[in-house]
């Protein structure tokens, strides 16, 4: 499989836990450039892929390559080309923001003063700069901590949960800053379970199930032909729309709405919407109701509901460049 031009590749990636296989050959291809949205249910790897692209980790088996060269673990000078934020960040409480980031600037390349004055700038921090970190909120905590993965002005940025603690408004800026740094060249790869967030955020995802990948593409073209259509019956007609409907899917396909009150909803093309239509009417069944969408959360469903890990797993704010 051939890694060129991506910003971040992994290969036959595995790593244990003792006996629990936590990767198990996992094959990832990030173009440079874009946001790449890394999907997958709690347990299924996502945390541990993160850890090993930082080198908090390494790996049992299969190789990394980052930004064109392989990575490994006498390689951790070159993370100062890439910017992270694993997990919750670390400050040191009895300092404020704009000294955590003067003490974490000390610590690699060269920054400017000027350069830490337009990240506390950029995520909303300027006016709380003195405050000891001891009194921030955890949104502001993880303000913080991506102004500290922003510091080296890196060319590719990892992102495990950054939206945890933001408020609305933060999570839009949040896409409108990772969006404008993808324009610029920049390569943001971003671990979330905030599935319609991804939806309008990335260009790219993977979806991970079982430490193995299943499925990784543009998102407008993962997600071409997913989705589902709505139909709301009058209640009487409910089983016998289910069966009309089972026959233009599969029956499995065919569930009760989440609204129930005679709501079904068909895993089926969304542009199928007539053919829903035009079946039910043909059958005497005409519906007062009648919904279409193609959806990341269908489509995320599908591909992991059978991978035993029990539960989901996680994507901010105003403009810049990127860490350590």
């Amino acid at each position: 499989m051939t890694t060129d031009g991506l910003a971040l590749a992994t290969r036959g990636l595995q790593k244990r836990y003792g006996s629990r296989p936590a990767l198990a050959g996992l094959d990832l291809s990030v173009p440079t450039g874009v946001v790449y949205g890394f999907l997958g249910p709690n347990g299924a790897g996502k945390t541990t892929t993160m850890r090993l692209l930082t080198g908090l980790i390494h790996p049992d088996a299969g190789s990394i390559e980052v930004l064109g060269r392989p990575f490994g673990r006498r390689d951790r000078h070159r993370l100062f080309e890439v910017g992270a934020l694993i997990e919750s960040p670390s400050f040191y409480p009895y300092l404020n923001g704009r000294e955590n980031l003067r003490a974490l600037a000390a610590t690699g390349a060269p920054v400017s003063g000027a350069r830490i004055e337009e990240l506390l700038e950029l995520v909303g921090l300027r006016d709380r700069a003195k405050d000891k970190v001891q009194t921030y909120s955890l949104g502001m905590k993880q303000r913080l901590g991506i102004a500290a993965a922003l510091l080296s002005d890196p060319r590719l940025l990892l992102l495990d949960e950054p939206a945890n603690g933001l408020d609305p408004a933060g999570i839009v800026a949040m896409r409108e800053t990772l969006r404008h740094l993808a324009s610029t060249g920049k390569t943001v790869f971003v671990s979330s379970h905030v599935l319609g967030e991804v939806q309008q955020l990335a260009d790219v995802i993977g979806i991970i199930a079982a430490g193995r990948l299943v499925r990784e593409g543009p998102i407008g073209e993962l997600l071409h032909g997913e989705g589902e259509v709505r139909v709301r019956v009058a209640a009487d007609q409910v089983e016998p729309a289910r069966t009309i409907l089972g026959g233009l899917a599969t029956p499995d396909a065919v569930s009760d709405g989440a609204d129930g009150d005679g709501w079904l909803a068909v895993r089926i093309g969304a542009g199928r919407a007539a053919d829903v239509n035009r079946a039910l009417a043909g059958a005497g069944i005409f519906a007062s109701g009648l919904e279409s969408g193609s959806d990341l959360e269908s489509l995320f469903l599908e591909l992991t509901q059978g991978d035993g890990s029990g539960g989901h797993e996680g994507t901010f704010f105003g403009v810049a460049g990127g860490s350590r």
